[in-house]
């Protein structure tokens, strides 16, 4: 029963995941800290949450222009406590940036405050903890600081402060990076009432991509040279600091690529963005194929059909000039708008949508049929896009989802790609599922409440315009790519981004060939300069995205395809590595034994017996729950964020905070056993572990050494952290001194990674010969590439990894 209630949960986090990435607070904002003496009785220790005054609002406005970023804060401090407070309001100031405002309003006067370097902030930082015995500010030794001092705050009171500071972003190959510190979440006693981000950006080079690994943005595209970009939320305890890349690049397509690696032994992860043109002539555009297929069962009868036809209209009425279309709806039969593929000219676009105007729901659902019917009208040559909207399951005709599979397989030519939706929730998810992904598109559902036309019209704008499709791509001979996501490589859009994650081996400079079909015609872009990273660092979240992706494709193989050992044994040890709860893998949070072999085998087999109990269900809610959270996972933008404390009912009756049991830090994830926060890395069978005594000489010394340490050791009194290959134990109490030299020393670490690639285009068409990479797209219908080994774990190979980087079909 303990696990059927975690399932609930482990769906609505793997549904929100994109709320942000493993937190990696390198900065922090603005904290107020109370000074003693406190009004008595106090208890000791106090967190620092405890001795801050809340946030009410935190808003930040961001100006970037040709790479100099002027960042304005604007927050509100309230003092919540029934006594007078003040004490010292402290901002980590971010490396390199230059202060040129800061003020504190009192009583309308405005207070300034005074800027300190790196040595001076971290005396103030190490007092602290010492002071409250809370190693919450370790995580900024390092890092500069403006210090104020808070005058008396009566009780319910606030104090508003403003800051603005410049830096000059890195511009490493053509990919910029901004961060803004926004972790809040130790430093608040209440959720904030607002917290918001807005970053406008000019550039005299044409900008491509436009990715924030961190949080959901809204992206508004003014041309070539300019974007906006906007994060709000209420009601919300950021743990997450704000972080967004932007590509420059003049080509037609950008390029854009990310590393990280753990250490110089291990294999790297690598996300590349490619990114065509915002804007583009109608003649750039890839003319394709669009055919509707509308269930027009008794079922759809009201307001599902009318936004059914509106949803079909408002496609009708956007395609492009040198588009073809028709339109089937099928109930116990089907019917057809016209025996063959309509060029898009007004009169025919009319007539068209007099036809959906007209259509009636009645009868069954002849699923196959329609799609038969479908396919015979595909033509063999254009990019096809094949979109179908129902609402049940098949009840006329052939109704078994395997048969009906087999017979759209052997109807549908290879250039077509199927994008399913399921309306409601009384729909055969397996079904659609497996005929998206067998056929190189894409399956959602609208569930009540949602409407059908307003899905379907943000769907049909993203893939309406492409401008390159069967895609491949190759890197140069010493670097091999492989386990990539998402596979099969889609076709690119005007005004869209590619964000292709994977794992590689090789390192250096490397070039990299773009080949895809225009009308008709083969293309090749070339791109040079990319540079893979040969020792440790880098971007610390694409490791996180790729396993959330990864386990996205597993859960999906499995629900589609039954569960194998290797499949379970993959989903149990990535989703423990990188902290990410599945609706398979959430009662992990609450096993004790997650850290051995043999613990995780006996997860696996618990694991395997939850999937067999829900093999069955592949219609209602729970079924198309269970599909959604899985193709967000699979799709993630983002990596999976880590599970927030739930609220359960105490003794009283009353709702209240359960203890945090999974932290992400950096690249690690981090769970609470017992009082200690235990890497996942660590294994006690494999390590012995060196102790260092909290707040004693060694643990500060250890932090100055190796700030990264701080990091860690922020998260309390009692951890466990894997470094440079040794476990590091904090302990309350007395430890044996230790080499801090030795125990500090860091990972050999490189920087300038990220490397982005520009080169020119030709259309010569010539087949390069393969030097061991990425596999083309084509053909669409491929299974899914399998595990390779993650840092610190083993994951067994599913299927020919080994073999698929080294095949490609030759045109």
């Amino acid at each position: 029963m303990k696990r059927r209630l975690f399932v609930a949960l482990g769906i609505a986090l793997a549904a929100a995941f994109v709320a942000g990435p493993a937190p990696r607070p390198a900065l922090a904002d603005g904290v107020i800290i109370i000074d003693p003496p406190f009004p008595e009785p106090i208890p000791q220790p106090i967190p620092i949450r405890d001795v801050s005054l809340t946030i009410k609002y935190h808003r930040v406005d961001v100006t970037i222009e040709n790479n100099v970023a002027t960042t304005r804060i604007d927050q509100i401090f309230v003092n919540e406590n029934d006594f007078l407070a003040e004490g010292t309001y402290i901002f980590p100031v971010p490396e390199g940036a230059a202060i040129s405002d800061f003020v504190m309003w009192v009583d309308g006067e405005p207070v300034r405050g005074e800027v300190l370097e790196a040595n001076e902030a971290r005396q103030i930082y190490e007092d602290y903890v010492r002071r409250i015995i809370d190693p919450a500010l370790l995580e900024y030794v390092g890092r500069g600081a403006i210090k104020a001092s808070i005058f008396p705050v009566p009780p319910g009171d606030e104090r508003r402060i403003e800051i603005e500071y410049s830096e000059i972003l890195n511009v490493d190959q053509g990919m910029v990076h901004y961060s803004y510190p926004l972790n809040t979440e130790k430093f608040s006693a209440r959720p904030l009432e607002e917290a918001s981000v807005h970053v406008s950006v000019v550039s005299n080079d044409p900008i491509g991509s436009v990715y924030s690994p961190s949080h959901q943005i809204a992206v508004s595209r003014d041309g070539e040279y300019r974007f906006d970009v906007g994060y709000e939320e209420r009601d919300v305890v950021p743990d997450t600091d704000f972080e967004l890349y932007y590509g420059l690049t003049s080509d037609a397509i950008g390029m854009s690529l990310l590393t990280y690696k753990e250490s110089a032994t291990d294999d790297g992860f690598f996300l590349l963005l490619v990114s065509p043109r915002v804007e583009v002539d109608q003649d750039e555009v890839v003319a394709k194929d669009v055919i509707l297929v509308l269930d027009s069962s008794g079922s759809m009868h009201g307001e599902r059909l009318d936004q059914a036809k509106d949803a079909l209209r408002y496609v009708l009425e956007n395609l492009n000039r040198q588009d073809r279309f028709n339109v089937i709806t099928f109930s116990t039969g089907t019917r057809v708008f016209a025996n063959s593929l309509l060029d898009a000219s007004p009169g025919e676009v009319d007539d068209a949508l007099d036809f959906v105007e007209g259509l009636e729901a009645i009868g069954g659902t002849d699923v196959n049929r329609a799609l038969e019917d479908a396919m015979s009208i595909a033509g063999g040559q254009r990019p096809t896009t094949v979109i179908l909207l129902s609402d049940g399951l098949a009840t006329e005709g052939e109704i078994e989802t395997e048969a009906i599979l087999r017979n759209v397989e052997r109807a549908a030519p290879r250039n077509v790609q199927l994008f399913t939706w399921g309306v409601g929730d009384d729909v055969d998810t397996i079904l659609l599922d497996r005929l998206a992904q067998d056929h190189g598109g894409a399956s959602a559902y609208v569930r009540e409440g949602q409407r059908i036309d307003e899905e379907v019209a943000a769907f049909y704008n993203k893939i309406s315009t492409p401008v390159l499709s069967d895609i491949e791509l190759d890197f140069s001979r010493d670097i091999i790519i492989e386990d990539f996501y998402p596979d099969p490589l889609p076709d690119l859009f005007a005004g869209t981004q590619l964000a292709l994650v994977g794992r590689y081996r090789g390192d250096g400079p490397s070039s990299l060939t773009l080949r895809g079909e225009i009308n008709g015609e083969r293309q090749t872009f070339e791109y040079g300069d990319l540079t893979f990273r040969a020792r440790a660092g880098g971007d610390e979240f694409i490791p996180r995205l790729w396993a959330t992706r990864k386990i996205g494709a597993l859960l999906n193989q499995i629900r589609l395809h039954g569960e194998n050992p290797e499949l379970v044994d993959s989903v149990v040890r990535l989703s423990v590595r990188y902290g990410i709860i599945t609706e398979y893998t959430s009662f992990l949070i609450d096993e004790d034994d997650i850290f051995t072999d043999e613990g995780r085998t006996h997860l696996g087999q618990t694991f395997a017996e939850e999937e067999e109990a829900a093999a069955e269900v592949f219609t209602g809610a729970e079924a198309v729950d269970r599909a959604e959270a899985e193709g967000a996972l699979k799709s993630a933008e983002a990596p999976a964020a880590a599970p927030l404390p739930t609220a359960v009912a105490n003794a009283a009756g009353e709702m209240v905070q359960t203890d945090e049991v999974v932290r992400l830090v950096r690249d690690k994830t981090f769970v609470y056993r017992d009082g200690v926060w235990v890497d996942t890395a660590f294994d006690p069978t494999a390590y012995d572990p060196v102790q260092v005594s909290f707040l004693g000489d060694d643990y500060f010394e250890l932090v100055e050494t190796a700030p990264v340490l701080g990091d860690y050791f922020a998260l309390g009194q009692q951890v466990i952290v894997v470094h440079g290959g040794q476990a590091i134990q904090v302990v309350e109490g007395d430890a044996p001194p230790v080499d801090v030299d030795t125990l500090a020393a860091p990972i050999e670490e490189e920087s300038g990674a990220t490397g982005a690639a520009t080169g020119a285009t030709g259309d010569d068409g010539e087949e390069t010969v393969y030097g061991g990479d990425l596999p083309t797209s084509p053909p669409k219908r491929r299974g899914l590439l399998g595990g390779v080994c993650a840092p610190g774990l083993i994951v067994p190979v599913v299927g020919l990894v080994g073999l698929l980087p080294l095949v490609r079909k030759r045109r």
